[in-house]
């Protein structure tokens, strides 16, 4: 008798690497570090890439190719946001220098976690426009996937 193999299902507790990428590249990896875990369905990644995972057998290594703003929404102009010179000095470093694409971090509101923006511009007197898009948003993704172990 062969034992069924084991699938993806939403709630899984997963062990994987994964890969995506967009036109200009390479944006997050795993692959040549430590695998992640995660359970499907608590918004650890986007809906659009869980839902590649769904099915999938234990030991899969696959890729798959979403459309422009599938995997990661498309990009939001009210992402885009201006922060004063002394916000910036309140929340870090008084001597920061930002530079255009530069990758900064910031509190969550509850401190409990982090969210990036990315320099878009500075200007002297008005502080430095923040692009807070995931760096993928609006693009074509690939999404590369070794599912290494199912719970």
């Amino acid at each position: 008798m062969t034992a069924t193999p084991t699938r993806v299902q939403p709630g899984s507790f997963l062990t994987l690497h994964y890969r995506m990428s967009g036109p200009a590249g390479e944006v997050i990896s795993t692959f040549d570090g430590k695998p992640s875990t995660l359970t499907l369905g608590n918004g650890e990644l986007a809906p659009a890439v869980e839902a590649c995972l769904v099915g999938l057998e234990e030991g899969t290594r696959t890729t798959f190719d979403l459309p422009a703003g599938a995997a990661f929404g498309e990009r939001n102009p009210a992402m885009q946001q201006w922060l004063a010179r002394k916000e910036l000095t309140d929340m870090g470093d008084p001597n920061e220098q930002y530079n255009v694409g530069d990758v900064v971090q910031f509190p969550t509101p509850d401190g409990q976690g982090q969210f990036a923006g990315v320099v878009v511009q500075v200007a002297e007197g008005r502080g430095v426009l923040f692009d807070f898009n995931h760096p993928l948003a609006g693009q074509p993704v690939s999404f590369e996937v070794q599912v290494i172990g199912i719970l």
